[in-house]
């Protein structure tokens, strides 16, 4: 079986989530990770995850939150975090792709849940973009692991996060026809990579263009096979192994 390491899963988006969930285990993808990453999805995530067994969360406040997070929301995400299914932190991080107004902001809110990870022993889902430098600072004043998400840098920056003990999720960008991202896929190591949808957001070619979803994940698990010049089976293998170390999803089934 496959695993989506993470997408995003909200009535706002589907009309009938529970068929989607469905779809995707006709597609051989379960276990799947839902990223609860505001207050409000935080809230519909767990809900989810208490329908299947195989549905796990990971939950945290994105960087966008940065400016209306209160101490209440950090304190309950605490105690959410302890909860059955829930199996990391995230998605946490920066982006300044509008801008650096509330830099100050997004950097404490990081470090904040980078703390709370390393204090419950979770891994953290990082989301960064064009924040790279300070991304990887913030990381180095804590001791943690896990996945940066949504992964579109260079092969240098890829080296950088791989010896910080991350791995590097490839999702449906890697088949895109103006993407450069298949170059740096080539060059990663098979165990340092995860599988991811992002849901229902950047969706795989031939489909781009509709939401994404998690039955989506075999085709772009067929792209990294052909770029890296193996077979579906050991993609799929190789990634299921990673996600299920990294995430702990084992010893999560309770």
């Amino acid at each position: 079986m496959f695993i989506d390491t993470h997408c995003h899963l909200s009535k706002d988006d589907y009309e009938n989530i529970l068929d989607v969930l469905i779809d995707d285990r006709k597609a051989s993808v379960s276990p799947i990770i839902i990223s609860g990453c505001s207050k409000d999805s935080i809230f519909e995530s767990l809900e989810y995850a208490q329908l299947y067994p195989d549905v796990f969360v990971t939950i945290g406040y994105h960087p966008s939150e940065a400016s209306i997070v209160t101490e209440d929301d950090l304190k309950l995400l605490e105690e959410q975090l302890k909860l059955n299914k829930v199996v990391g932190v995230g998605e946490i991080g920066l982006d300044y792709h509008y801008g650096k107004e509330d830099r100050d902001q997004q950097i404490r809110l990081f470090e904040y849940q980078l703390e709370l990870a390393q204090k419950l022993d979770l891994p953290v889902v990082i989301h960064s973009r064009d924040a790279t430098y300070d991304t990887i600072q913030c990381l180095k004043k804590y001791s943690v692991s896990g996945v940066v998400h949504c992964f579109s840098g260079s092969i240098e920056t890829a080296r950088e996060y791989i010896k910080m003990n991350f791995v590097l999720g490839i999702g449906g960008v890697v088949t895109f026809k103006n993407s450069k991202l298949g170059d740096v896929v080539k060059e990663l190591p098979l165990e340092k990579i995860v599988l991811e949808t992002d849901s229902p957001y950047l969706t795989p070619e031939p489909y781009r263009g509709s939401k994404n979803s998690s039955k989506y994940i075999p085709l772009i698990a067929a792209k990294i096979a052909d770029i890296k010049g193996v077979s579906v089976f050991d993609v799929e293998n190789i990634t299921t192994a990673t996600a299920n170390r990294i995430f702990r999803l084992k010893n999560s089934l309770k």
